[in-house]
C-alpha cells in the first residue's frame, strides 16, 4: 500500500485524488452499512438508492466548488462549461431538493423511525467522511506538501504512539480506548514533532511538492514551476550572544508552523479514533469493514486523517497562503460583473497595452458596438 501510494503522488496529482475519491467511497459505504438493518432495506429498497444518491450530489457540488475554485480561468471561456460553471451551487441545491422530495415521499408506515435514522445516518456520514475528504482534495491542489505531509504525521503518531506505549506505557490515557497510555501519548508526539522537522526539509526543497496545481497532467519527473510561498523561504537567525554560541542558522518560516501541524496530529487528531471506537463500541463491532485484509476496514485507517486533513486546509487558509489575483478571479469578475460591451472595451485596453508593450505583432480589432 505505501509503494502503490508513493507511484501514485510521483505519478502525479490526478492519481492522487483518484486514491483519494476511492477512500471516500469505501469508508462511507463502511459508515452506511453499519446502520443498516437487511430485513427493512427489503421492504424500504428506495433507502439504500437514496444512500448513494446523497453521496454522488455532495460529491458533484464539493468536487466541482474545488475544480471551479482553481480552474476557473479554464471554465469560464468554454461554452459549454459556462452555465454549469456559474450555476453550480443552484443545481447542485436542486439536485438534493430532488433526493429530500423524494425521501418524504417513500416515507411508509411502521417504518417512520428507521428511514428517519437513516436519513440522519446517512448526513453524519456526509460531514464525517465526505466533506472532510473534500478538504483533503483542496490540500493537494495547493501543493503536494499540504496533503503528504499531514497524513505522513498522523501515521508517524500512531507508529510512535504504539512503540512508546508498549515500552514505556503505564498509565491509561482514555476509557474509551483502554491501551492507549499517557506515556505513548506525549512520547508519539515528542517524535512526531521531530519526524516533522526532518519531512519538512526534505519537501520544501522541491518544486513538485510546494507548488500549487496548475496542470493536472503534472508528474515528479515534469515537475511544477512557482514563486514558492514566503513560508518556504529560508532566512538567517543567529543565536543570542548570552547562549555563548556564534552559530547561524538557516530557518524557513514553515519549520515553524510545522509544530502546530505535529501538536494537531499528536494531541487532537487521535480523537478522530477515538470517536471511531465509541461508534464501533455503540454498534458492538470490531471493525468498520474488512477492506484492508488484517487491517480491517478503511474507515479504520483513515478515522485521524479526515480531522486531520480539515485542520491542514484551514490553517493553511489562515496563516500561510498568499492571497493574490488570478487569471481566473479576473475572468469571473468580468464575466459576471460587466456588460457585453465593457468587457470588449476591456479585451480592447489590454490588446492596446500588449501592442505597445511589444507582447502582440498588432492589435486586436472588436467592434464598437454590439446590435
Amino acid at each position: 500500500m505505501i509503494g502503490g501510494f508513493s507511484l501514485a503522488m510521483f505519478g502525479g496529482h490526478i492519481y492522487v485524488l483518484f486514491i483519494i475519491t476511492a477512500i471516500q467511497i469505501i469508508s462511507y459505504k463502511e459508515v452506511i452499512n453499519i446502520a443498516q438493518v437487511p430485513t427493512k432495506q427489503q421492504n424500504l429498497p428506495l433507502t439504500r438508492s437514496l444512500n448513494w444518491y446523497f453521496l454522488g450530489i455532495s460529491m458533484y457540488f464539493l468536487y466541482g466548488e474545488s475544480v471551479i475554485y482553481y480552474f476557473k480561468h479554464i471554465l469560464l471561456v468554454d461554452k459549454v462549461l459556462l452555465p454549469f460553471t456559474t450555476h453550480h451551487r443552484f443545481i447542485s441545491f436542486m439536485m438534493y431538493i430532488f433526493g429530500f422530495v423524494f425521501f418524504v415521499a417513500s416515507l411508509k408506515k411502521g417504518h417512520y423511525k428507521f428511514q428517519f435514522t437513516q436519513f440522519a445516518w446517512t448526513h453524519m456520514a456526509l460531514y464525517f467522511i465526505v466533506l472532510q475528504a473534500h478538504f483533503m482534495m483542496n490540500n493537494v491542489f495547493e501543493g503536494m506538501i499540504w496533503m503528504f505531509l499531514p497524513s505522513s504525521l498522523v501515521i508517524t503518531n500512531d507508529i510512535f504512539a504504539y512503540i512508546c506505549g508498549i515500552t514505556f506505557g503505564r498509565t491509561q490515557l482514555i476509557k474509551i480506548s483502554p491501551k492507549k497510555t499517557v506515556e505513548g501519548f506525549v512520547g508519539a508526539w515528542i517524535c512526531t514533532i521531530a519526524f516533522g522537522f526532518i519531512m519538512t526539509n526534505i519537501l520544501m526543497r522541491y518544486k513538485y511538492f510546494i507548488c500549487p496545481v496548475t496542470d493536472l497532467g503534472a508528474n515528479v519527473w515534469t515537475g511544477l514551476d512557482c514563486v514558492p510561498n514566503p513560508v518556504f523561504i529560508s532566512h538567517p537567525y543567529q543565536l543570542p550572544s548570552w547562549t555563548g554560541f556564534s552559530r547561524t542558522f538557516w530557518i524557513a518560516p514553515i519549520q515553524g508552523h510545522i509544530m502546530a501541524f505535529a501538536t494537531f496530529a499528536s494531541l487532537i487528531a487521535p480523537f478522530g479514533g477515538f470517536f471511531a471506537s465509541g461508534l464501533k463500541r455503540t454498534f458492538n463491532i470490531k471493525d468498520f469493514g474488512d477492506s484492508i485484509p488484517g487491517h480491517g476496514g478503511m474507515t479504520d485507517r483513515m478515522d485521524c486523517q479526515f480531522i486531520m486533513a480539515l485542520f491542514s486546509y484551514m490553517y493553511y487558509q489562515s496563516f500561510i497562503a498568499v492571497y493574490k489575483t488570478s487569471v481566473g478571479s479576473v475572468i469571473e469578475s468580468a464575466i459576471v460583473g460587466l456588460t457585453v460591451e465593457e468587457q470588449l472595451e476591456v479585451v480592447r485596453g489590454l490588446s492596446k497595452y500588449l501592442y505597445n508593450q511589444g507582447a502582440l505583432t498588432e492589435k486586436v480589432r472588436l467592434p464598437r458596438h454590439i446590435a
